[in-house]
């Protein structure tokens, strides 16, 4: 197939949201732990390594001419691992997710990885991926401490698959995932953003096509996190519609287990002809089934800045204390002062809803 040429286009200037003053804590209580005004404690840290991706998706960047971090701006491996270290000795985080732009893009992702892995206690370690690449790395990075993955494919269809990221690369994702089955990476979810008229009628293939490799399907509705600002609550894909989809192939039953925080509703799937029970899928509804109340997540940028939350409009540098000589307390003292001022909920149901400067991939997922 011959290579398509891309036009890069000329860069625009990269997007980001203010630095917040602290909130006032006199009314926080005495407790170590990543507390907020509303009773909730964050122990999960998703940890953006870059704002750069080998892809473009529509919901995500700009097709061309994104200005990205320079190296010096982004945090070094010691940088990140005394974070999360500061993250897992003094605020109790137990588990770290490293996001991007694309993570894989950092050569030194093992280094970073095996760093983390030697904390005491040592969090859960998962990545969120595109896999371009993971064929190669996916043995090391599980040697490295990596405990598991979460793909991000919104088709598998060559076609759909290049119009929602503009690149000719579905054959790389797919190598990808192999790669990360023949590493022992357990258990693999696949997650999916559905676009109307794109790729929502692909849905119940993609929900077959994981099912029979024991993959875990995780359908996003979109959130207002495109580089383009162009989303529109309107005309997006709702988990109602989701199950809708489903319906005629499939019976979705929800699972016995508590959520326990997590940002997925899981369904046991069963197959509607034969009764056959399949696996599961979950629905992350961001936008009409909101998850706050039970958030458990707290958020560093690739270049050190803390968001309590993925539509934040604010945020708090912690790199400038740490290449200040700043000692771990202190550090922790911002961490936790930032923390406490998280908001009850994202907002979105608000009129007054105003979409984060920062497009998805200059946030981390």
């Amino acid at each position: 197939m011959a290579s398509r040429r891309i036009s890069l286009g000329m860069p625009t200037p990269r997007r980001t949201d203010e630095t917040a003053a602290l909130p006032d804590t006199s009314d926080r209580p005495d407790t170590p732990a990543l507390a907020d005004r509303f009773g909730r404690e964050a122990t999960d840290l998703r940890l953006s390594l870059t704002d750069f991706c080998n892809l473009r998706c529509t919901y995500c960047m700009p097709e061309s001419g994104m200005a990205f971090l320079k190296k010096d701006q982004l945090l070094s491996v010691d940088e990140v691992v005394r974070l999360v270290r500061i993250g897992v000795e003094h605020l109790g985080i137990d588990q770290v997710r490293f996001t991007g732009g694309e993570p894989l893009t950092r050569p030194d992702l093992e280094e970073i990885i095996a760093g983390v892995a030697a904390l005491e206690p040592r969090p859960n370690i998962s990545l969120t991926t595109n896999a371009i690449g993971l064929d190669h790395r996916a043995g090391p990075l599980r040697e490295a401490g990596l405990d598991r993955i979460n793909v991000s494919l919104d088709s598998v269809v060559t076609e759909t698959f290049e119009r929602l990221t503009r690149r000719p690369l579905l054959h790389r994702v797919l190598a990808g995932i192999d790669g990360a089955r023949a590493a022992g990476l357990d258990p693999i979810k696949v997650n999916a953003v559905l676009l109307p008229g794109v790729n929502d009628h692909e849905l119940p293939d993609l929900l077959d096509w994981c099912l029979q490799r024991d993959l875990q399907l995780r359908v996003i509705e979109q959130m207002p996190l495109d580089a383009d600002h162009i989303w529109d609550r309107g005309s997006m894909i709702t988990a109602g519609d989701i199950h809708q989809m489903l319906e005629p192939r499939y019976a979705l039953t929800p699972v016995t287990e508590a959520r326990d925080g997590a940002p997925a509703e899981l369904f046991e799937v069963a197959d509607r002809t034969t009764g056959t029970h399949r696996g599961r899928v979950g629905i992350i509804a961001s936008v009409t089934r909101p998850f706050c109340a039970d958030c458990r997540r707290t958020r560093l940028t690739a270049e050190g800045r803390v968001r309590t939350c993925l539509f934040s409009r604010e945020e708090t540098d912690l790199r400038t204390a740490l290449r200040s000589g700043a000692e771990d307390e202190e550090i922790a003292t911002i961490w936790r002062a930032a923390q406490w001022g998280k908001k009850a909920g994202h907002g979105m149901d608000r009129e007054d809803f105003v979409q984060p400067e920062r497009p998805m991939s200059a946030i981390g997922g």
